[in-house]
């Protein structure tokens, strides 16, 4: 893990804690298979993390000098080893809790590109089906953003394996 600015918790006015003085930020890469069916990229956390034992998606603390878009990039670029190189950011979903955010940038990859732990946060880095997510142990926030982060998925996305070649639409981050 890599030091910075931003590492530190922040306690909300309800008593709960959240990682990264600066707010966090994290990235939740999608692509097609072959037949045209979709898949996310998670993460399975590490026993030792917080909330360890459980899958989300790769991300972390904001630095005070970087957009959130930098700081999910660099959080993914040190949790999974792979190229992450050619993207198309198709929705940004922001979880405001007036003293501290949590951004998610949804974006899609031409192909189910090989990734695996890039440290030691990782148990396990895996291509899932987007209709298999719920399915896993996932990271409590993460459940709860699941519902609205797959409508964003399937609204920027034909997800039809008839059109598997229909592009997202980009926006402004």
């Amino acid at each position: 893990m890599q030091e910075g600015d931003g590492n530190g918790w922040v306690e909300l006015p309800d008593g709960s804690r959240r990682w990264g003085l600066y707010g966090a930020a994290g990235l939740l890469l999608y692509a097609t298979d072959a037949a045209g069916s979709g898949h996310v990229l998670l993460q399975h956390r590490a026993g030792w993390t917080h909330m360890g034992g459980t899958w989300g998606i790769p991300g972390g603390a904001r630095n005070r000098d970087e957009t959130p878009l930098q700081a999910a990039v660099r959080e993914f670029r040190e949790e999974v080893a792979g190229d992450l190189a050619d993207y198309t950011v198709l929705a940004r979903h922001e979880h405001d809790l007036s003293v501290w955010r949590y951004d998610t940038f949804l974006l899609r990859i031409p192909a189910l590109a090989p990734f695996r732990p890039g440290n030691s946060e990782s148990e396990e880095i895996r291509w899932t089906p987007v209709t298999s997510t719920e399915s896993l142990p996932l990271l409590p926030a993460f459940r709860s953003a699941w519902p609205r982060l797959r409508a964003d998925l399937e609204g920027a996305y034909d997800d039809h394996p008839r059109n598997p070649g229909a592009s997202g639409t980009s926006v402004d981050v």
